[in-house]
């Protein structure tokens, strides 16, 4: 993997992010798997969409500078995706110097990657290129960053991604991708919104579309839409014929609410760039711990395909076996089973 690749974990989905303390935890498990970027980026954080102008509490400033810290001693490069709700829509005097205020604390973090998101957002607009790749401009001259990352609004060949936000400016992904900074990447999800395949010729596509190379932010094996939030997705990432493409600079999977039972998934992201060889038997035994591992190879099908539809009785039971078993990966589960990491309406790309 060449040093300039980028190779890791978007936090990115809806409904209930991860806990501080997982997130420390994952410098060690991305580290582990041989990947080294790491993007914070959940949407459940006000501070970073819809209340983008206003700083973090004290006590959740303190957390993203720990959390910020501990990357860069673990070696993983470490970014926050910023989505100013709706900024292109009246992006005056005022709103530019919330935003340079915005960029200046991030600045604070010391952090190597920052991602601009403007993704799930209404986009139609004429001048929509031209608005986003302004507001770029002026934070590419504002942050200490040293790569910067935007998802476009429509980030895919999605026609869901129409239906949701208003059709899409006939020529905003060239506009875009001509307009925006030679250095900024662009963000793509495929040729849907959760890609069953990806292949090198897909991404030849976008790079055609969009005028350049694009980081695959790749939505396996998140799990927060009405329909995807009733599975677990175990299996290791498959399908994925693009290692080595030149339209390709980078490859984020965007995990599940259940981050240490994200781990299988994002083994197969680490094969794919690292070819590290015996991380399937050791590395999730040491996380996950053996029996919970065992058992969650065993159910990798059943949580796969029926999910939360399974009979009663034996979701019953399966609550009651995971309830005795030990760990976080565990109780991940047996909250899950139980349902309490249900659906969020906010989701609406299921």
């Amino acid at each position: 993997m060449p040093p300039e690749f980028l190779a890791g974990v978007v936090e990115g989905f809806y409904g209930r992010p991860w806990s501080h303390q997982l997130r420390l935890e994952y410098a060690g498990i991305l580290r582990q798997l041989g990947l080294n970027s790491y993007l914070y980026a959940p949407k459940g954080d006000p501070f970073l969409r819809k209340q983008w102008q206003r700083d973090w509490p004290p006590g959740e400033w303190r957390q993203l500078r720990e959390l910020a810290a501990h990357f860069a001693a673990a070696g993983v490069r470490f970014g926050v995706g910023l989505s100013p709700f709706l900024l292109y829509a009246g992006y005056g005097a005022m709103e530019r110097r919330q935003l340079q205020g915005k960029i200046e604390r991030l600045n604070q973090l010391q952090a190597p990657l920052l991602a601009v998101l403007f993704d799930d957002m209404p986009g139609a607009q004429p001048d929509l290129a031209g608005r986003q790749a302004e507001i770029v401009a002026d934070i590419r001259a504002w942050t200490a960053a040293s790569r910067v990352l935007v998802c476009p609004t429509y980030y895919s060949f999605d026609a869901v991604l129409e239906r949701h936000f208003g059709r899409r400016p006939r020529t905003y992904w060239a506009d875009l991708g001509r307009l925006l900074p030679a250095d900024v990447d662009l963000l793509w999800t495929g040729n849907e919104v959760c890609s069953p395949a990806v292949s090198a010729a897909d991404l030849e596509q976008a790079q055609d579309a969009l005028g350049r190379p694009v980081v695959l932010w790749d939505n396996y094996p998140v799990n927060d839409g009405a329909v995807r939030s009733r599975h677990l997705y175990l299996d290791p990432l498959a399908q994925r014929s693009c290692s080595g493409s030149a339209a390709l600079r980078g490859h984020f999977c965007n995990p599940m609410i259940q981050g240490l039972c994200s781990l299988p998934a994002l083994l197969g992201l680490a094969q794919l760039y690292t070819g590290a060889d015996g991380l399937a038997d050791r590395v999730p035994a040491s996380v996950l711990g053996a029996e919970t591992w065992g058992q969650l190879q065993r159910d990798c099908g059943l949580f796969r395909d029926l999910g939360l539809d399974m009979s009663e009785p034996r979701r019953q039971a399966l609550e009651m076996l995971y309830s005795g078993l030990p760990g976080a990966a565990a109780a991940e589960v047996v909250r899950w089973l139980r349902g309490e990491d249900g659906f969020d309406p906010a989701c609406l790309t299921d």
